[in-house]
């Protein structure tokens, strides 16, 4: 397994591709990520690097998390993400992480926090078609029945019903990555992105 970056979503664009070809995109700001803890299978059971993305005034975070930050290098950030490695020797603790482990062409997995969009009914949540709107008709938007009556008497686990909708975490698998920009730490990655601007994502390699 192999590491990857957290980035902030800047918004959609296009570019062109050298046929003339219009390629939309999002615009990741990747990085700059750096490295604030190595975890061994010795010490803590498995292997994983965390990096840090974003800054943060050090009297904002809490006190565990300035100790943790001061056996790092000092400096808090806003975002810190685990990464299964492989082999976390193969990185230093306040070592950089360049955007150059990614190029263009490649294919990556994106995981964000989608919009959360508030109470909503099942028509709006699930797609129900609803009843008729004519003819006298006093059902139009409810959901109806959700359970048997005797037999089993309760309702079922996982019913689709009204409730919260958005605020989760989606994962959007075979990316492709258009353009790698190392001087501005910026991603174009074709398509759209789960989560609003400014939000937060994952970027993994594939």
């Amino acid at each position: 397994m192999s590491i990857g970056l957290i980035g902030k979503k800047i918004g959609m664009t296009q570019v062109f591709s050298k046929e003339g070809q219009m390629i939309p995109v999002t615009v990741v700001e990747a990085g700059p990520c750096c490295v604030v803890q190595k975890k061994t299978p010795a010490k803590d059971g498995y292997s994983a690097v965390q990096i840090s993305f974003g800054t943060k005034k050090i009297k904002k975070v809490t006190k565990p998390l300035q100790g943790h930050f001061k056996a790092s290098g000092g400096k808090a950030c806003a975002v810190l993400q685990e990464f299964r490695a492989d082999d976390v020797e193969a990185y230093q603790v306040g070592q950089e992480i360049p955007l150059s482990i990614f190029n263009a062409g490649d294919k990556v997995r994106v995981s964000g926090i989608n919009k959360g969009k508030g109470f909503a009914g099942v028509i709006k949540r699930w797609g129900f078609k609803g009843g008729t709107a004519t003819h006298g008709s006093m059902f139009h938007r409810a959901p109806g029945s959700i359970g048997a009556s005797a037999d089993p008497s309760r309702v079922l686990k996982g019913k689709r019903m009204p409730g919260h909708l958005g605020s989760k975490k989606i994962t959007v698998k075979n990316i492709e990555v258009v353009e790698v920009r190392t001087k501005e730490n910026l991603l174009l990655l074709k398509g759209s992105l789960p989560g609003a601007r400014n939000g937060v994502v994952t970027i993994y390699r594939q």
